[in-house]
């Protein structure tokens, strides 16, 4: 009798300890869904296993009329999961935007995940592409698939830089990052291994934003934006250090220009364009930030 209780008692945790975790919620929200008017969700797609996408929760507004862009992002180290940007990301979803980043969804604390290609980048842009087209999917005639960005933090910048060659793409947002002035520098494991000739094949308005002269990646990014004179290009730094504000409550200063940057590429907002352009333009008003700008009016 001992025994048989000793048995039912292993069977019952065991059991009752895997149904927990099969009902654990496929969706998470990240602090309370985002600021924007649109509150966000995470979570991995089955059908992306790969990924972890962020995107209002609440779809049936999007269609016809009003349609979500679509932002691809690489995460600092060449990680392949965005636990560090998850208030970014999440923020910047809330706007009304569908952000695909690399690697599956952390568990919660959850820290690291391997590493990430720059290839993974085209794959959610081909991902959101599909779906859009699926009539199965969630996102089926929702999605602004002639707005797509690409963008990422450190290793992830240069991933977004190796991916903004693709035609595809209508803008890149560069974050703590920048091709090395010296390439024999870029020695971490799976850092993209580009060329300051590489910014020749940019093709779309580009952002840098940059954590002011403590970022290590500083000299990088700045001696990019000096290269850069065939597309519309803007330097923001905050002096902040290699570490932005991503995990600040919303994302902090860096998600609130980044949005405004995928306001204006993205949905055409002209009110967001305002912290762009005009001579002081907006940002610079900030005493936080320190700015410069090329072909932007």
């Amino acid at each position: 009798m001992k025994l048989n209780h000793f048995f039912w008692l292993v069977f019952s945790a065991l059991f009752f300890s895997g149904a927990m975790y099969a009902q654990q919620p496929a969706t998470r929200t990240v602090e309370d869904g985002g600021t924007g008017l649109y509150k966000a969700i995470m979570y991995t797609d089955s059908s992306l296993p790969t990924h972890t996408v962020f995107r209002p929760n609440d779809l049936s507004m999007f269609g016809q009329k009003l349609k979500l862009p679509v932002i691809a992002w690489g995460n600092g180290a060449c990680a392949n999961s965005p636990w560090e940007h998850l208030n970014f990301l999440s923020e910047v979803a809330s706007h009304g935007f569908l952000v695909i980043a690399i690697g599956p969804m952390p568990q919660e604390g959850e820290k690291g995940g391997g590493k990430s290609t720059s290839s993974q980048m085209t794959d959610a842009i081909n991902w959101a592409i599909a779906q859009n087209s699926d009539r199965k999917s969630p996102f089926y005639g929702k999605l602004d698939v002639s707005k797509i960005a690409v963008s990422g933090m450190s290793c992830g910048g240069l991933q977004t830089l190796e991916a903004a060659s693709d035609p595809r793409v209508a803008t890149a947002v560069v974050c703590n990052s920048g091709i090395f002035i010296n390439p024999q520098s870029a020695a971490f494991p799976g850092m993209p291994k580009l060329t300051k000739d590489s910014l020749q094949q940019l093709h779309s308005p580009t952002l840098y934003i940059l954590g002011g002269e403590k970022d290590i990646a500083y000299a990088n990014g700045m001696d990019d934006f000096s290269k850069i004179n065939q597309v519309p290009v803007f330097v923001a730094n905050m002096d902040v250090g290699h570490g932005g504000t991503y995990g600040q409550p919303h994302g902090g200063e860096f998600a609130k220009v980044a949005t405004a940057w995928f306001q204006w590429q993205l949905k055409g907002d002209v009110e967001a364009s305002k912290l762009f352009t005009g001579d002081p333009c907006g940002l610079s008003k900030n005493p936080l930030w320190k700015t410069d700008k090329k072909k932007i009016p």
